[in-house]
């Protein structure tokens, strides 16, 4: 719920700023009023099963995985629904900023990757935390997937493609924090550097290469 909430406050401040139709904030507002029904009658449903039957059983599960499903299905029109409406606002200011980049160095763009998987290893060495490949600070795979994205999103300058790409580098970073390699301040950090250094670097190639 917690994060469904500040979902909800984030769309509806977006509402605000873009000015969209009364039509299109009801259907917005309608999408979110359905995925915090859905959300609650989730709990509802795992309140009764594990009141019901505190003990595993095949029949529980199925109660819980169907009531978690309902929300997902819901969850996934919403988005939908947001993008049908939102994008037309968004992603043509979000075109622009990305033009103000213009267009990147190829040598650029893998020498930025380099040079953030060395400053991993070097933040990972100083702070005595992990290996190169696993755990420890910064998240190795947060920070290049990120770099990765970033590098995408000034190489092509197209708005769909740069949102894919970058929740594509967050359910990288995102899996990191399930398997409970790396705290999220780890993953916050590595997306940091991959971003901060590949932008900074491919605009030094722009200036000087």
């Amino acid at each position: 719920m917690r994060i469904h909430f500040i979902a909800a406050i984030v769309v509806l401040l977006a509402v605000l700023f873009l000015k969209v139709s009364p039509v299109e904030f009801a259907l917005l507002a309608l999408s979110i009023l359905s995925v915090l029904c859905a959300e609650m009658f989730n709990t509802a449903v795992e309140a009764v099963v594990d009141l019901a039957s505190p003990d595993y059983h095949p029949l529980a599960k199925i109660a819980k995985d169907t009531a978690a499903g309902g929300v997902l299905i819901t969850a996934c029109g919403a988005a939908i629904m947001g993008y049908l409406i939102l994008s037309k606002y968004v992603m043509p200011r979000y075109g622009e900023v990305l033009a103000m980049f213009g267009t990147v160095s190829d040598m650029g763009t893998v020498i930025a990757i380099l040079i953030v998987v060395i400053a991993v290893i070097i933040v990972k060495s100083a702070t005595g935390t992990g290996t190169p490949l696993r755990g420890g600070i910064p998240s190795g795979h947060a920070a290049v997937a990120f770099s990765i994205a970033t590098a995408v999103s000034l190489n092509t300058r197209d708005p769909l493609i740069s949102v894919l790409s970058l929740l594509l580098a967050v359910m990288v970073s995102h899996s990191r924090l399930l398997i409970k390699i790396h705290s999220l301040r780890e993953v916050v950090i590595g997306a940091c550097i991959g971003s901060g250094i590949t932008l900074l670097v491919l605009q030094l190639f722009k200036m000087y290469g």
